[in-house]
Protein backbone atom coordinates (compact mmCIF):
# COMPACT_ATOMS: atom_id res chain seq x y z
CA UNK A 1 0.00 0.00 0.00
CA UNK A 2 3.10 2.42 0.88
CA UNK A 3 4.22 1.52 -2.89
CA UNK A 4 1.50 2.73 -4.90
CA UNK A 5 1.72 6.29 -4.31
CA UNK A 6 5.55 5.95 -5.03
CA UNK A 7 4.14 4.24 -8.70
CA UNK A 8 1.61 6.79 -8.96
CA UNK A 9 3.38 10.13 -8.67
CA UNK A 10 5.82 9.84 -12.03
CA UNK A 11 2.18 8.21 -13.73
CA UNK A 12 0.63 11.85 -12.91
CA UNK A 13 3.40 13.80 -13.63
CA UNK A 14 3.92 11.95 -16.96
CA UNK A 15 -0.38 12.38 -17.89
CA UNK A 16 0.06 15.92 -16.73
CA UNK A 17 3.04 16.60 -19.63
CA UNK A 18 1.35 14.99 -21.90
CA UNK A 19 -1.63 16.67 -21.26
CA UNK A 20 0.35 19.56 -21.74
CA UNK A 21 2.20 18.64 -24.77
CA UNK A 22 -1.39 17.68 -26.71
CA UNK A 23 -2.84 21.25 -25.62
CA UNK A 24 0.27 22.53 -27.26
CA UNK A 25 0.20 20.68 -29.83
CA UNK A 26 -3.47 20.80 -31.20
CA UNK A 27 -4.69 23.61 -33.33
CA UNK A 28 -7.84 24.53 -34.89
CA UNK A 29 -8.41 26.53 -37.60
CA UNK A 30 -11.69 27.72 -38.14
CA UNK A 31 -13.85 28.65 -41.04
CA UNK A 32 -12.90 31.39 -43.10
CA UNK A 33 -9.04 30.99 -41.80
CA UNK A 34 -5.89 29.61 -42.33
CA UNK A 35 -2.77 29.24 -40.57
CA UNK A 36 1.18 30.23 -40.96
CA UNK A 37 3.84 27.49 -39.57
CA UNK A 38 6.70 28.91 -37.65
CA UNK A 39 9.48 26.33 -37.06
CA UNK A 40 11.74 27.31 -34.26
CA UNK A 41 14.09 24.82 -34.85
CA UNK A 42 13.60 24.56 -38.49
CA UNK A 43 13.63 27.21 -41.20
CA UNK A 44 11.12 29.17 -39.33
CA UNK A 45 7.95 30.87 -41.48
CA UNK A 46 6.88 28.00 -43.88
CA UNK A 47 6.63 29.62 -47.18
CA UNK A 48 6.96 26.57 -49.45
CA UNK A 49 3.94 24.77 -48.42
CA UNK A 50 0.13 25.86 -48.72
CA UNK A 51 -0.97 27.31 -45.72
CA UNK A 52 -2.76 25.40 -43.05
CA UNK A 53 -6.50 24.81 -44.11
CA UNK A 54 -9.41 24.38 -41.52
CA UNK A 55 -9.52 21.91 -39.13
CA UNK A 56 -7.88 20.19 -36.64
CA UNK A 57 -3.87 20.30 -36.56
CA UNK A 58 -1.52 18.55 -34.09
CA UNK A 59 1.94 20.61 -34.40
CA UNK A 60 5.23 20.06 -32.38
CA UNK A 61 4.80 21.91 -29.27
CA UNK A 62 7.99 24.00 -29.89
CA UNK A 63 6.48 25.39 -33.15
CA UNK A 64 3.88 28.10 -33.19
CA UNK A 65 1.05 28.59 -35.65
CA UNK A 66 -0.18 32.08 -36.78
CA UNK A 67 -3.63 31.98 -38.15
CA UNK A 68 -5.36 34.38 -40.38
CA UNK A 69 -8.68 35.79 -41.63
CA UNK A 70 -8.45 34.78 -45.37
CA UNK A 71 -12.17 35.50 -46.26
CA UNK A 72 -12.96 38.94 -48.07
CA UNK A 73 -12.93 42.13 -45.56
CA UNK A 74 -13.84 45.66 -45.48
CA UNK A 75 -12.32 48.60 -44.99
CA UNK A 76 -14.33 51.50 -44.02
CA UNK A 77 -11.85 54.83 -44.34
CA UNK A 78 -12.21 58.76 -44.29
CA UNK A 79 -9.40 60.55 -46.15
CA UNK A 80 -8.84 64.17 -46.11
CA UNK A 81 -7.10 65.33 -49.51
CA UNK A 82 -7.01 68.27 -51.97
CA UNK A 83 -8.35 68.95 -55.03
CA UNK A 84 -6.31 70.76 -58.13
CA UNK A 85 -6.59 74.51 -56.75
CA UNK A 86 -5.93 73.45 -53.16
CA UNK A 87 -9.46 72.78 -51.34
CA UNK A 88 -10.15 70.43 -48.95
CA UNK A 89 -11.75 67.15 -49.88
CA UNK A 90 -13.48 64.64 -47.65
CA UNK A 91 -13.78 61.58 -49.18
CA UNK A 92 -15.39 58.04 -47.72
CA UNK A 93 -14.93 54.87 -49.25
CA UNK A 94 -14.62 51.19 -48.81
CA UNK A 95 -12.17 48.58 -49.77
CA UNK A 96 -12.91 44.90 -50.26
CA UNK A 97 -9.47 43.28 -49.56
CA UNK A 98 -8.02 39.67 -48.93
CA UNK A 99 -4.58 38.14 -48.52
CA UNK A 100 -3.88 35.92 -51.43
CA UNK A 101 -4.11 32.42 -49.72
CA UNK A 102 -1.26 30.63 -51.58
CA UNK A 103 1.38 33.60 -50.07
CA UNK A 104 0.20 33.53 -46.85
CA UNK A 105 3.52 32.48 -45.48
CA UNK A 106 5.21 35.52 -47.02
CA UNK A 107 2.64 37.82 -46.22
CA UNK A 108 3.25 36.96 -42.35
CA UNK A 109 7.32 36.77 -43.19
CA UNK A 110 7.36 40.64 -45.26
CA UNK A 111 4.51 41.84 -43.62
CA UNK A 112 2.82 40.33 -40.26
CA UNK A 113 -0.64 40.32 -39.10
CA UNK A 114 -1.21 43.86 -39.02
CA UNK A 115 -0.62 44.29 -42.78
CA UNK A 116 -3.72 45.69 -42.87
CA UNK A 117 -2.48 48.58 -41.02
CA UNK A 118 1.29 48.38 -43.10
CA UNK A 119 0.13 48.75 -46.69
CA UNK A 120 -3.19 48.85 -47.33
CA UNK A 121 -3.69 51.74 -45.60
CA UNK A 122 -1.48 53.68 -46.54
CA UNK A 123 -1.68 52.38 -50.03
CA UNK A 124 -5.40 53.36 -50.49
CA UNK A 125 -4.32 57.12 -49.08
CA UNK A 126 -1.69 57.75 -51.40
CA UNK A 127 -3.75 56.72 -54.17
CA UNK A 128 -6.82 58.85 -53.02
CA UNK A 129 -4.13 61.61 -52.94
CA UNK A 130 -2.85 61.50 -56.40
CA UNK A 131 -6.15 61.37 -57.86
CA UNK A 132 -8.31 63.46 -56.27
CA UNK A 133 -5.74 66.32 -56.91
CA UNK A 134 -6.12 65.72 -60.60
CA UNK A 135 -10.04 67.42 -60.61
CA UNK A 136 -11.57 70.34 -59.47
CA UNK A 137 -14.20 70.39 -56.81
CA UNK A 138 -16.90 70.97 -59.53
CA UNK A 139 -16.20 67.63 -60.87
CA UNK A 140 -15.51 65.76 -57.87
CA UNK A 141 -18.90 67.10 -56.50
CA UNK A 142 -21.20 66.33 -60.19
CA UNK A 143 -19.96 63.87 -62.63
CA UNK A 144 -16.36 62.39 -62.01
CA UNK A 145 -17.53 60.33 -58.75
CA UNK A 146 -17.28 56.83 -60.72
CA UNK A 147 -14.34 58.10 -62.57
CA UNK A 148 -12.46 58.41 -59.43
CA UNK A 149 -13.45 55.45 -57.60
CA UNK A 150 -12.15 53.64 -60.82
CA UNK A 151 -8.66 55.22 -60.96
CA UNK A 152 -8.29 55.09 -57.00
CA UNK A 153 -9.15 51.27 -57.48
CA UNK A 154 -6.47 51.22 -60.43
CA UNK A 155 -3.96 52.98 -58.35
CA UNK A 156 -4.03 51.53 -55.58
CA UNK A 157 -4.03 47.77 -57.16
CA UNK A 158 -1.14 49.00 -58.45
CA UNK A 159 1.06 49.68 -55.07
CA UNK A 160 -0.25 46.57 -53.29
CA UNK A 161 0.70 44.14 -56.47
CA UNK A 162 3.77 42.85 -55.08
CA UNK A 163 2.27 42.80 -51.11
CA UNK A 164 0.81 39.99 -51.28
CA UNK A 165 -2.59 41.36 -51.40
CA UNK A 166 -5.32 41.04 -53.14
CA UNK A 167 -7.47 43.81 -53.70
CA UNK A 168 -11.03 43.43 -55.31
CA UNK A 169 -12.91 46.66 -55.45
CA UNK A 170 -13.03 50.35 -53.99
CA UNK A 171 -16.13 52.22 -53.40
CA UNK A 172 -16.37 55.95 -52.60
CA UNK A 173 -19.76 56.39 -50.52
CA UNK A 174 -19.92 60.21 -50.02
CA UNK A 175 -17.42 63.13 -51.32
CA UNK A 176 -18.12 66.52 -48.82
CA UNK A 177 -17.11 69.55 -49.50
CA UNK A 178 -16.63 72.35 -47.41
CA UNK A 179 -20.27 74.13 -47.25
CA UNK A 180 -19.32 77.09 -48.82
CA UNK A 181 -17.75 75.90 -51.62
CA UNK A 182 -20.72 73.26 -51.85
CA UNK A 183 -23.73 76.05 -51.87
CA UNK A 184 -21.29 78.34 -54.76
CA UNK A 185 -21.62 75.03 -56.90
CA UNK A 186 -25.27 74.20 -56.22
CA UNK A 187 -25.82 77.70 -56.79
CA UNK A 188 -23.16 77.79 -60.51
CA UNK A 189 -25.09 74.21 -61.10
CA UNK A 190 -28.95 75.87 -60.73
CA UNK A 191 -27.78 79.04 -62.74
CA UNK A 192 -26.43 76.57 -65.69
CA UNK A 193 -29.84 74.36 -65.84
CA UNK A 194 -31.68 77.77 -65.93
CA UNK A 195 -29.40 79.38 -69.08
CA UNK A 196 -30.00 75.62 -70.66
CA UNK A 197 -33.84 75.81 -70.15
CA UNK A 198 -34.01 79.62 -71.37
CA UNK A 199 -32.36 78.29 -74.37
CA UNK A 200 -34.27 75.30 -75.40
CA UNK A 201 -37.61 77.63 -74.86
CA UNK A 202 -35.88 79.90 -77.72
CA UNK A 203 -34.99 77.03 -80.11
CA UNK A 204 -38.78 75.56 -79.40
CA UNK A 205 -40.11 79.14 -80.31
CA UNK A 206 -37.81 79.44 -83.41
CA UNK A 207 -38.88 75.79 -84.40
CA UNK A 208 -42.57 76.70 -83.77
CA UNK A 209 -42.11 80.18 -85.81
CA UNK A 210 -40.48 78.00 -88.62
CA UNK A 211 -43.32 75.70 -88.59
CA UNK A 212 -45.98 78.67 -89.35
CA UNK A 213 -43.58 80.76 -92.01
CA UNK A 214 -43.86 77.29 -93.36
CA UNK A 215 -47.22 76.64 -93.37
CA UNK A 216 -48.50 79.95 -94.51
CA UNK A 217 -45.66 79.66 -97.49
CA UNK A 218 -47.73 75.88 -97.97
CA UNK A 219 -51.19 78.02 -97.89
CA UNK A 220 -50.34 80.68 -100.24
CA UNK A 221 -48.50 78.08 -103.13
CA UNK A 222 -51.33 76.05 -102.81
CA UNK A 223 -54.40 79.47 -103.63
CA UNK A 224 -51.93 80.45 -106.12
CA UNK A 225 -51.90 77.04 -107.81
CA UNK A 226 -55.80 77.04 -106.90
CA UNK A 227 -56.79 80.87 -108.39
CA UNK A 228 -54.55 79.79 -111.70
CA UNK A 229 -56.40 76.74 -112.21
CA UNK A 230 -60.10 78.42 -111.75
CA UNK A 231 -60.88 79.28 -115.04
CA UNK A 232 -64.09 81.11 -116.41
CA UNK A 233 -65.54 77.93 -117.75
CA UNK A 234 -64.82 75.80 -114.38
CA UNK A 235 -66.35 78.13 -112.63
CA UNK A 236 -69.42 78.50 -114.74
CA UNK A 237 -69.39 74.53 -114.72
CA UNK A 238 -69.66 74.56 -110.78
CA UNK A 239 -72.54 76.99 -110.65
CA UNK A 240 -74.56 74.77 -113.16
CA UNK A 241 -73.65 71.94 -110.89
CA UNK A 242 -74.50 73.92 -107.84
CA UNK A 243 -77.87 75.64 -109.19
CA UNK A 244 -79.30 71.94 -110.34
CA UNK A 245 -78.33 70.55 -107.02
CA UNK A 246 -80.44 72.94 -105.54
CA UNK A 247 -83.51 72.97 -107.85
CA UNK A 248 -83.39 69.51 -107.37
CA UNK A 249 -84.24 69.93 -103.52
CA UNK A 250 -87.86 68.97 -101.88
CA UNK A 251 -87.42 72.74 -100.37
CA UNK A 252 -89.95 75.72 -101.87
CA UNK A 253 -87.90 78.06 -103.82
CA UNK A 254 -88.01 81.39 -105.84
CA UNK A 255 -85.86 80.89 -108.88
CA UNK A 256 -84.50 84.35 -110.31
CA UNK A 257 -83.52 84.28 -114.19
CA UNK A 258 -79.63 85.53 -114.67
CA UNK A 259 -78.30 87.87 -116.43
CA UNK A 260 -74.85 88.30 -117.56
CA UNK A 261 -71.95 86.80 -119.30
CA UNK A 262 -72.76 83.59 -117.19
CA UNK A 263 -76.35 83.55 -116.90
CA UNK A 264 -76.70 81.37 -114.04
CA UNK A 265 -80.12 81.58 -112.50
CA UNK A 266 -80.58 82.84 -108.28
CA UNK A 267 -82.57 80.29 -106.36
CA UNK A 268 -84.51 82.01 -103.28
CA UNK A 269 -85.36 79.52 -101.15
CA UNK A 270 -87.49 79.31 -97.71
CA UNK A 271 -84.84 77.47 -95.42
Amino acid sequence: MEKLPKIGIPIIIAAIILIVVLAKSAVTIDSGEAGVLFETFGKGVVTDEPPMGEGFHLVAPWNKVYVYEVRQQELFEKMRVLSSNGLEIQIDASAWYEPVYNDLGHLHQSLGQNYLDRVIKPAIRSAARSVVGRYTPEQLYSSKRDIIQDEIFIETKKILEKQYVQLNEILVRDVTLPATIKTAIERKLKQEQESLEYEFRLVTAQKEAEKVIIEAKGKAESNRILSASLTDKILQDKGIDATIKLADSPNSKIIVIGSGDSGLPLILGNQ
